[in-house]
This record gives C-alpha cells, sequence and structure tokens, in this order.
C-alpha cells in the first residue's frame, strides 16, 4: 500500500540539498513519487540551507551552521564537491544545542541516538563532504518520518517539479505542540528536527496536513 504521504505517486520533483531540511521542505518531498536532490548544480555560497538548520531553543531562534571549506574553483565546483571543515568542533557545538533545545521534549530520548554519528568527533572520518553528510542524514529522517519517496541523484525526465533555491516559505504552516510554545508561541518554518522531537510518531499528520 503506498504511503500516504505521497500524493503525485507518478510525478518528479527536483531539490536543493538541505542540511536537516525544513519541515516544510519535506512536506514537499514527501508529496512525490520521486525527489533527486541536485549536487551537480553549481555551487552558490548564498545557498545556506545546504548546511544550516534553524531550531528553536531558550532565545527562540538558533542557526546552526556545518563550516565548509572554500573549493578550488568558485566557477566551476558543485555542490558535490564541497568537503566539509572541522573549524569549531562544529558537531560538538551541534549537539549540545540541540540537547539544550529538545532535551525536555517528549521524543528527544528516543529519537537522539539516529543522529548520533553526526554529532560526534568522527564524523569527518565518515562523511568528509557535504554530500555525504546531508544525504545520510536525508536517509535517517525519512526513516523516521516513513517517506517512501524515491530519493535519487540524477534527474531522468523532461518534465518535474524545480524546487531548488525554494525556501517553502509559501506552505501555510500547520501548528502543532512545541516544548516552548508558552513562551515564544508557535514558530513555523523549522528543522525537521523540531517536529521529530516534539510530535514523534505524529510527526508525519502534521506533514500530510501542509499544503
Amino acid at each position: 500500500m503506498p504511503s500516504p504521504l505521497i500524493i503525485y505517486p507518478e510525478s518528479t520533483a527536483v531539490f536543493s540539498p538541505a542540511y536537516y531540511g525544513t519541515i516544510d521542505y519535506y512536506a514537499t518531498l514527501a508529496k512525490y513519487g520521486c525527489a533527486v536532490v541536485d549536487y551537480s548544480s553549481r555551487f552558490d555560497k548564498r545557498l545556506k540551507s545546504t548546511h544550516r538548520t534553524t531550531i528553536a531553543d531558550v532565545n527562540r531562534e538558533l542557526s546552526l551552521t556545518v563550516p565548509i571549506e572554500k573549493p578550488v574553483s568558485l566557477t566551476k565546483a558543485t555542490w558535490g564537491d564541497i568537503r566539509l571543515s572541522s573549524h569549531g568542533e562544529w558537531w560538538h557545538v551541534h549537539r549540545v544545542s540541540i540537547e539544550s533545545a529538545y532535551g525536555r521534549t517528549p521524543f528527544f530520548e528516543y529519537y537522539i541516538d539516529r543522529f548520533a554519528e553526526f554529532l560526534d568527533k568522527n564524523v569527518l572520518s565518515k562523511h568528509p563532504t557535504l554530500q555525504s553528510l546531508d544525504t545520510a542524514i536525508n536517509t535517517v529522517i525519512c526513516d523516521i518520518l516513513g517517506i517512501e519517496t524515491d530519493i535519487r541523484s540524477h534527474c531522468d525526465k523532461e518534465k518535474y517539479a524545480d524546487f531548488r533555491y525554494n525556501n517553502f516559505s509559501q506552505l501555510n504552516p500547520v501548528e502543532y505542540y512545541q516544548v516552548r510554545q508558552s513562551e515564544f508561541g508557535f514558530i513555523p518554518h523549522l528543522s525537521i528536527l523540531d517536529l521529530i522531537f516534539n510530535m514523534g510518531p505524529e510527526a508525519p499528520l502534521i506533514l500530510i496536513k501542509m499544503k
């Protein structure tokens, strides 16, 4: 039986890479039978979502950025060429920040181990490139959310929905429980981590409601 998340089973959509992509990103990706995450497009340092995500912490919103190495050629480099930097031991910063932000959420303890390898000092030996890191994280997220979209690295169709360089803010946010909602009100368009840690198994129901 096909996933209830998929609305366009015969259609393909193309996306830019994303580091713990937004809830809106996954709500859109999950609707298509096939999705292509395009690492062949030219590197553009303005596209921060490839290595940056935003979570909700004690001060409302916090951006977490993975530092990347400057490519040899700025004019010819693709996203698939980009290597990660060890600057600032970012994996430790991200782990502490995520623990501080979501340690009191209902499903933190249930899911945090699924992301442990990406928040560990050995992450660069396992995932030296942005493509490797984002792809591995995306696989875990799709498994948690039950997303059955066929995700590929290239598109073999002439017609497809193109969501590259799209911040998905046009989607109507659907409110769900957030651990600090009484302090800040509901905060939309956050990292998918916010939905997973706050809603757990009910997270796919929120994705289905988003249009």
